[in-house]
């Protein structure tokens, strides 16, 4: 249960003074529904105003405040679409514009009454011969309410809200910020000259104080470093079971290659792991292609042979069929009993299966979320398997481990790579193993970036790759952060394509219905579809083998570990494969260089460091792809900084006081709780 002292933070937004049902859709876009959101939604940045006695003291360009006395107002036209501007003169006579558009315009004339000075704060331009305040930012009768306004915050807002509101809401949450102790080691503390938590968000949200937001990212890094750290504790703390196999199922798998070295070091440090009583808690990273699903194979086979159950959790529904097929197809020889077990597993087929799972005539199972609901029981399951980790938070990782009659173990896997100096970040309460080599024979995808004026021509390039028996992958925009406007584009060049190629086209995209969707992808893969339309929901999980090109439309607009992973569907064949991306016009030198980066490189590992180089984190700090809350306050620079520092505190925190019981660590359980990692405190006997 969440400590009384934070309930005034976790308080619904609405609690706030002049929060309605009109402002609450607005703020919930920015992530705002509690009074702890709020105040820590940080300034983007601040505008430094100058107060100048008359227009010839400014420049353009400038911030400014300054007096000014409305002459003559001039409206736009009846039925025009033009400006109203307010002509106004400063102290010896100047004339400039004060210039607005739209709906705003209405407040002009009671804001600027002619023949009144006006103290005006705003952005210096010029418009033809005339000096212009497009918008001012605020005008007052007097200079006093000004003057408060020579460094103000700029925030993040959403249709609906203004930046007066937004501060009002800010100014109202920190008056609740209750007094809480202190959970930063003190000697660190005065090292960094950090402020006391309350005085930190109050200075952040006032000025640019580097020293407050350090300190504030500081507590978001500790808290997570400190959870993951409680859940390698646990773990260790906790009875599992040692599993160790015979190889008389792996040696009856019949692999049409050869393991490559960095598989079979996998495969034998997770069969190390499994053969100790302490739970294992590792992640499995490897490449596109790099062959992760056999060294599951593997662990999951040990587990079996040891006489327990196994289970594999993937993030879709497309991913989990394609992971069943491939095992299955895997499995062909050993006679080892697998399962799919999804949503749409209804009836007599889902009591079947949960049969199977309770007395263990089934030995593996793979599917979605399903597999952990409190329905689903295991007769002794050993091995959880969670792949594409990235989708899944540690609270859902926890789970599945919860499912067994003693701890299973838990391999994790991403094709996601994450460069190392963010690997404690995201997983710092597991052992890590590599595929950093890609099976042999595996041929290079030929990389090319196409101008989109040359859509015609590629159009006739696909054509031709179809006329020769082969299948393409044509990968849409993202237009915007908004599905449907990714899916509109999608479903228009669906249109576009389909009008050339008739019944060869398949769409996909993630709001079809389940059962459209899955005929749609098993038409393309069992080759009845020669092109396959989508969104990134083929981003992993996809395995055609005969599908040899990959066009992505205005790549620009794509992540560098996206483009990679979507290149990846291609090359996983015999046969060459080529990956085409589209770019606008409007390239930026950023952007230019991340395509080029694709050209020039299929590593993965290589990829990921050099994109957190070009774009400070983007993805992989952000929450778009996370199943945990990112990190909202530390930023990349934060992160590498202090990252290490936080981890170091929480792993002596974690070992003189692992349970959290002296005066710091009841202040560190405060901590996490704030932060919303209190799945690491239930792990705490007691907490």
């Amino acid at each position: 249960m969440r400590p009384e002292a934070l309930n005034p933070l976790f308080a619904e937004v609405e609690t706030l003074e002049g929060v309605g049902p009109k402002l609450l859709k607005p703020l919930e876009r920015l992530g705002l529904t509690r009074v702890k959101d709020v105040a820590y939604h940080l300034p983007e940045r601040f505008v430094s105003r100058r107060t100048i006695a008359d227009l010839d003291e400014g420049t353009e360009g400038e911030q400014v405040i300054i007096a000014l006395t409305a002459v003559e107002h001039r409206a736009p036209r009846p039925g025009s679409r033009g400006p109203h501007r307010v002509l106004a003169q400063d102290a010896v006579g100047n004339i400039c514009a004060l210039t607005w558009f739209g709906k705003a315009a209405y407040s002009a004339k009671k804001l600027l009454p002619v023949g009144e000075l006006r103290w005006v704060a705003g952005r210096l331009d010029r418009y033809g011969d005339m000096l212009q305040i497009v918008h001012p930012d605020h005008i007052e009768v007097d200079s006093a309410g000004q003057m408060a306004r020579l460094s103000e915050p700029v925030y993040r807002l959403a249709e609906g809200l203004t930046q007066p509101r937004v501060a009002g809401l800010v100014e109202q949450a920190l008056a609740r910020l209750p007094d809480l102790p202190e959970w930063i080691e003190p000697g660190q503390l005065e090292r960094s000259g950090w402020p006391a938590w309350g005085a930190a968000l109050q200075l952040a949200q006032e000025c640019t104080d580097e020293r407050a937001r350090d300190r504030l990212a500081y507590d978001e890094l500790l808290a997570n470093s400190l959870a993951l750290l409680l859940v390698k504790a646990e773990g260790r703390r906790r009875r599992g079971q040692a599993l160790v196999g015979d190889g008389r199922l792996r040696g009856k798998l019949q692999l049409p290659f050869a393991l490559t070295g960095a598989q079979v070091r996998s495969i034998a440090e997770i069969e190390g792991d499994m053969a100790q009583e302490a739970p294992m808690l590792r992640l499995l990273q490897g490449d596109v292609g790099a062959g992760k699903t056999v060294v599951a194979l593997n662990a999951m086979l040990i587990a079996v042979e040891a006489g327990r159950q196994a289970a594999l959790l993937a993030p879709t529904e497309i991913l989990a069929r394609q992971h069943y097929e491939t095992l299955r197809r895997m499995l062909g020889p050993t006679g080892v009993e697998i399962a799919l077990l999804t949503g749409r597993a209804k009836g007599r087929e889902r009591e079947s299966i949960l049969m199977g799972l309770m007395d263990g005539s089934i030995q593996l199972l793979v599917g979605t979320h399903s597999i952990f609901q409190d329905t689903v029981a295991y007769r002794d399951l050993g091995l959880a398997v969670v792949d594409e980790q990235h989708r899944f938070g540690v609270a859902q990782r926890l789970a599945l481990a919860g499912k067994g009659r003693r701890a299973p173990h838990t391999l994790a896997m991403t094709a996601t790579p994450i460069p190392r100096s963010l690997t404690l970040a995201q997983y710092g309460e597991m052992d890590v193993s590599r595929l950093d080599e890609l099976p042999p024979g595996r041929q290079a995808i030929d990389t090319r970036v196409i101008p989109q004026e040359r859509m015609d021509e590629v159009v006739e390039g696909v054509a031709r790759h179809l006329a020769g028996g082969q299948q393409a992958y044509w990968v849409c925009p993202m237009v915007n952060d908004s599905e449907v406007a990714d899916i509109a584009a999608a479903e228009a060049r669906y249109a576009t394509l389909k009008e050339r190629f008739g019944d060869d086209v398949v769409l996909v995209h993630g709001q079809l219905r389940p059962e459209i969707k899955d005929a749609a992808m098993e038409r393309f893969a069992s080759g009845q579809a020669k092109l396959l339309v989508a969104t990134t929901v083929i981003e992993v999980g996809v395995d055609v083998p005969s599908a040899t090109l990959m066009v992505i439309e205005q790549a620009e607009r794509f992540g560098l570990a996206q483009l990679h992973q979507l290149r990846g569907r291609v090359g996983r064949g015999a046969e060459k494969s080529t990956c085409l991306l589209l770019r606008g016009g409007a390239l930026t030198e950023t952007g230019r260089a991340r395509l080029a980066l694709m050209r020039e490189t299929q590593d993965g590992f290589r990829i990921a460091e050099e994109d957190l180089e070009l774009r400070g984190g983007g993805e992989l700090l952000g929450t778009r792809q996370s199943g945990e809350a990112a990190f909202r306050i530390a930023n990349l620079d934060q992160v590498q900084r202090l990252l290490p520092v936080a981890h170091a505190d929480a792993r002596l925190l974690v070992d003189r006081d692992g349970g959290l019981t002296s005066e710091r660590g009841e202040a560190a359980r405060l901590l996490l709780y704030l932060f919303e990692r209190d799945w690491g405190v239930q792990l705490l006997r007691g907490g």
